[in-house]
């Protein structure tokens, strides 16, 4: 059985045991679904049909294969709250969240990765020790602290972008980035400290290899010796990290989307914890599962692209 199979198959069944542990843990939560959606509405009549309509009269366990069997197809149920398609409220918030993923792994990525090498070449020297010290603060302050100073300095004090809100971009590109910069520069600075000391890390073991002296004694440029042997090995460490980050990014940045009214998955979750909107709930969580396996899925391979030996492992 070959690397990749092996690793799809593995994927497979940790989403299974995810989607048992989901749908378990949702159903132990105090509280009757079916009484709180109707509210003031409540009668018993129309408590038993909506039981009934919701499969939750019947066995736990013909529940979860009923629910699994759906899910499969990409049937999640209805929202209690709205009676909408479970899959189609999921769809309406998640170009909101992966765009905040996108520009956040961008916004981390430009400050990581120069920052890092940067400070791998010159060890012990100002530029190190200041982003040492940079890194350090980002990782030690919580982002929604710095969500609301940059509420507070660029929104508030400047006006340079609105407080808050989300814009979709096929109504207005441009509104939709005014939007988009605060909540990004939040979480890409944060995940971008994180990387930072990753990327420095693995560049200093990368530095001190026996290939990149030879490569500096043949008398190649320091410019050639970073782009041909530093940086493609540097990625394979640093390749598990952004994946990590990505897929947490993509599974809802709960506090930053709340900080920012951003109308994307982790809002959504939390709201349905509220509401007990059990079908869109277990949605969310399956949906950020198998964000979660699948990104780390890509990683896997692509660390197999950048050192064919991990895949006879």
């Amino acid at each position: 059985m070959n690397y990749l199979t092996r690793r799809v198959l593995a994927t497979v069944g940790v989403l299974w045991g995810v989607s048992i542990a989901v749908f378990a843990l949702i159903h132990l939560v105090p509280g009757d679904p079916v009484r709180l959606a109707l509210g003031t509405r409540f009668d018993q009549g129309t408590y038993d049909a909506l039981r009934a309509e919701s499969g939750l009269d019947r066995p736990l366990v013909s529940q979860y294969f009923h629910w699994l069997g759906n899910a499969v197809t990409g049937d999640l149920g209805v929202s209690f709250r709205s009676e909408d398609p479970v899959a189609d409220v999921i769809a309406e918030r998640l170009p909101a969240t992966v765009s905040l993923a996108v520009a956040a792994i961008v916004v981390a990525l430009l400050i990581s990765v120069p920052l890092g090498l940067a400070s791998a070449l010159r060890p012990r020297s100002i530029l190190d020790r200041a982003a040492t010290l940079v890194s350090q603060f980002g990782i030690s302050v919580p982002d929604f602290w710095l969500g609301i100073l940059a509420i507070l300095i660029l929104a508030g004090s400047l006006g340079w972008f609105p407080a808050g809100g989300y814009v979709p971009l096929t109504e207005d590109p441009l509104r939709w980035l005014r939007h988009l910069v605060l909540p990004a520069l939040t979480v890409g600075v944060v995940s971008g400290a994180v990387l930072t000391r990753f990327v420095r890390a693995a560049a200093l073991e990368v530095l001190s290899e026996d290939h990149v002296r030879t490569a500096r004694a043949k008398g190649l440029s320091e410019a050639v010796v970073i782009r041909r042997h530093v940086l493609r090995n540097t990625a394979v460490p640093v390749l598990t990290v952004i994946g990590i980050q990505l897929a947490y990014l993509l599974s809802g940045v709960v506090v930053v989307e709340i900080v920012f009214s951003w109308n994307g998955l982790g809002q959504l979750a939390l709201q349905s914890v509220q509401a007990r909107d059990y079908p869109v709930l277990q949605g969310a969580v399956l949906l950020f599962a198998a964000v979660f396996l699948v990104v780390n899925l890509v990683v896997d391979l692509l660390y197999a692209w950048l050192d064919p030996r991990i895949s006879l492992t």
